[in-house]
């Protein structure tokens, strides 16, 4: 079945643009021009990613971040035109998993898409986590094959990078990562975002797993190196 993206763009011509090449890729496309609109579609379709432009009438991407990470983990892809770290930050710690600025080629934005689905589990179903047994670490298990992360047999629904390196930290259990390698083997060498969005995610991370994010137990910071999961 093909993956299903949702594109929310006002401009009427890079809407119909994203329309027929990622149509021409294979995927089902969705649109919306603003705001509300995007919302009330995403979770209507429930789409496999979704590519969120910032200034959008009605409610901007800032704020469609924010009210579909409430109760939905897929993938989102911002627009900015504007080429600020604030807005590149601000978009991230909404929930936001990657980010492109205008204008942006077709092949690279192809690339990203194809990327996100496949990190999310959506594209590629024979990966190695397939074969992976369930790791338990405390009361915290996680699911690779299924994507799947309890505490105490409670689930946790997790964003798509936020599963990622929760995973890639469990796999070594008592390890010292550093940020950039975090960045690097998690984001890939392609990310061009700064070492502030592997923190913003163990933040996330922590206010999901951990009894007392403000005094965190399982994801540690070693000061002046970077993070480990106790095991």
């Amino acid at each position: 079945m093909a993956s299903k993206v949702l594109i929310v763009e006002d401009e009427e011509t890079l809407r119909e643009a994203l329309k027929y090449n990622l149509g021409r890729e294979g995927y089902t496309v969705l649109a919306a021009a603003d705001g509300p609109r995007a919302v009330e579609l995403a979770r209507a379709e429930q789409p496999h990613l979704i590519i969120l432009d910032i200034m959008l009438p009605g409610l901007d991407g800032f704020e469609v971040c924010r009210i579909l990470r409430k109760d939905m983990t897929v993938p989102i892809l911002i627009l900015t035109a504007k080429d600020e770290e604030v807005d590149k930050v601000l978009g991230l710690e909404l929930g936001a998993d990657d980010y492109m600025t205008k204008p942006f080629s077709m092949r690279e934005l192809k690339a990203r898409v194809k990327a996100l689905l496949r990190r999310s589990g959506i594209v590629e179903a024979e990966r190695a986590e397939d074969h992976e047994p369930v790791i338990v670490l405390g009361d915290l298990c996680i699911d690779a094959a299924r994507r799947r992360v309890t505490v105490a047999a409670r689930e946790v629904l997790l964003a798509p990078k936020e599963f990622e390196l929760l995973l890639y930290l469990a796999r070594s259990p008592g390890r010292v990562f550093t940020r950039e390698e975090l960045l690097d083997r998690v984001w890939g060498y392609e990310w061009a975002g700064g070492t502030r969005t592997v923190d913003v995610h163990i933040r996330w991370l922590r206010e999901k797993i951990e009894s007392d994010p403000s005094r965190p137990a399982r994801i540690v910071t070693v000061r002046g190196v970077g993070y480990k999961i106790e095991g």
